[in-house]
């Protein structure tokens, strides 16, 4: 019988190991079946239990829904009403934006008069006291308010004219309630704080300690300057106190040590 294939085949295509990666591996045209043989194939498989799980997904009936009462909960209008009564409020617009620098070397003492300097004042008033400061720290107060003041403005929206950067309180990691207590502003201590031995007289040492401090401030929206000096002269005003025959019930303030004639 090999015979007879090697005659029909050539004995250099039967001795050939490539003829039958070819006729085993290689891809060739699959015959198109017909509708026939496909639904036949399908129904033997139904019959064995051997079909495909789409294919019974498919062929399973779906289950009836129950019918639900208009006004029932689950119904197309209850569910209507929930997505609008669960709608997501819009935030609110905000009212403020925080900012600190990072730690760095400096004592919180020596970093605290600067921030009793800038508290309470405009924003652009802030930096320049930050500019014509003669301090260390000042430069680096400087570029941290300026940062705040574009975030406030580019990300928060708020205007610019009318920052104010809050009132400023002392923040201390030794207070229990220094979190809950903090105002505006504040000043607080580093983490870590690095220690050196100090040589002292009549062989004794003692501890040197270099302390990191940052500067945090809240920016808010206040009343300019301009603001500010109309409300001081309308409060002068309201003090002035007429000289007129009748008798005001307002008292006179600052009065003359002398007769006034």
């Amino acid at each position: 019988m090999l015979r007879q294939i090697g005659r029909n085949l050539g004995a250099s295509t039967f001795l050939n190991p490539l003829y039958w990666v070819r006729e085993k591996l290689v891809p060739t045209v699959r015959p198109k079946q017909s509708q026939e043989d496909v639904d036949a194939g399908k129904k033997q498989a139904a019959e064995e239990g051997k079909q495909s799980v789409f294919e019974a997904a498919v062929a399973a009936p779906a289950p009836r829904q129950p019918e639900v009462a208009p006004g029932a909960p689950g119904s197309a209008v209850s569910k209507a009403k929930s997505l609008y009564i669960f709608k997501k409020a819009p935030k609110p617009r905000p009212s403020s934006h925080k900012y600190s620098t990072a730690n760095f070397k400096i004592s919180h003492r020596k970093l605290n008069m600067l921030g009793r300097q800038i508290a309470g004042k405009p924003i652009d008033h802030a930096i320049l006291q930050m500019q014509f400061s003669e301090k260390r720290a000042s430069s680096r107060i400087m570029n941290m308010l300026a940062t705040a003041r574009d975030h406030a403005v580019r990300y928060k929206r708020l205007n610019e004219p009318k920052l104010v950067v809050g009132m400023l309180a002392v923040l201390l990691p030794i207070l229990p309630d220094a979190h809950r207590v903090a105002a505006e502003a504040w000043v607080s201590k580093g983490p870590n704080t690095g220690k050196r031995l100090e040589p002292r007289g009549r062989g004794h040492t003692g501890v040197q300690r270099h302390p990191n401090s940052k500067l945090t401030v809240v920016l808010k929206e206040g009343k300019t300057v301009e603001e500010k000096k109309k409300d001081d002269r309308e409060r002068r005003i309201r003090k002035i106190v007429s000289a007129s025959a009748t008798r005001e019930d307002k008292p006179i303030r600052n009065p003359s040590p002398t007769w006034g004639w």
